[in-house]
């Protein structure tokens, strides 16, 4: 397993794309059209294999693969340290971009935890679906029973959960409080389940620039990623895992993860952690019928 001490500092030196309300110059939008059409082939061949492989058996690689693979496409290097846990499992990560969502399923093939927002988002919804993702809301008070008990049989399909408990995207560079309201699952944990911090780097010069925050847009922080020039570093660091009936109650297991982040974080930026610098969370999708 890896441990805190065999995370190391990052020197990535890459050159940065397009900055957030600039225009994207032509050769941009080449390689946005281009990384779109991968994207598509990629997922016209991954997404009948899928349905195909369960007609005979109930798992299927063709997830993992298309996400693993639309991060390259999207210029990420994808380099796992550490050993992830195979099943009966709770990952909990720091949270950059909508980029970590293909990172982690594409390094250990997990489901993940997301707003119900992101059910009725377009495509967006439907692939998270063939990921089997867990929708939730925190507004539905009636029906957080429910919502455990949909955690629960995920983590007896899906052997593995991710959730982001920051509760939205930050700068790469911070690490906000820890909400526990997704890990009532934990409270008491199933049988055999474990909880395995992990951290997402995306490097010192790029991590920031990466980051869907303030009030960019999903849709244009995709085009600033999809039109930048070249490939960068996507490290994902899997922590020492650790037993939740050790803690008593989500407050406490939160706690601990966000002990253990925090310091694999802040020796991969070689300095301690700041305060998170925008004033307004990262834009999430809004049905039509809820814009204002």
């Amino acid at each position: 397993m890896a441990s805190n001490s065999a995370v190391t500092p990052n020197r990535n030196t890459r050159p940065v794309g397009p900055e957030r309300d600039t225009p994207i110059p032509f050769t941009g939008w080449i390689r946005l059209v281009l990384r779109a059409i991968g994207l598509v082939i990629g997922l016209s061949l991954c997404v009948p294999l899928h349905y195909a492989y369960r007609t005979i058996h109930y798992g299927s690689p063709f997830p993992k693969l298309f996400l693993r693979l639309a991060c390259r496409l999207c210029g990420a290097r994808l380099r796992v340290h550490g050993v992830p846990l195979k099943r009966d499992v709770f990952f909990i990560a720091n949270h950059l971009s909508w980029l970590d969502i293909p990172a982690l399923g594409g390094a250990s093939g997990t489901a993940f935890v997301a707003k119900s927002e992101l059910a009725s988002a377009p495509v967006v919804g439907w692939l998270a679906r063939i990921n089997r993702t867990v929708f939730v809301s925190r507004e539905d008070r009636m029906g957080v029973a429910d919502q455990i008990n949909r955690l629960r049989e995920a983590l007896a399909d899906n052997w593995s959960i991710t959730v982001f408990p920051e509760g939205t995207t930050t700068d790469g560079k911070s690490l906000l409080p820890f909400k526990t309201s997704m890990l009532r699952v934990l409270e008491p944990p199933p049988a055999g389940v474990m909880v395995q911090p992990v951290v997402l780097d995306y490097g010192q010069d790029i991590g920031e620039w990466i980051g869907w925050i303030g009030t960019e847009s999903g849709v244009s922080n995709a085009k600033r990623i999809l039109s930048r020039r070249g490939s960068f570093p996507l490290e994902v660091f899997y922590l020492d895992p650790f037993d939740p009936r050790d803690y008593p109650g989500r407050k406490a297991i939160a706690a601990e993860a966000r002990s253990r982040i925090l310091p694999a974080l802040e020796v991969r930026l070689g300095q301690p952690v700041r305060p998170f610098a925008q004033m307004v969370g990262a834009i999430r999708y809004s049905p039509p019928d809820k814009v204002a």
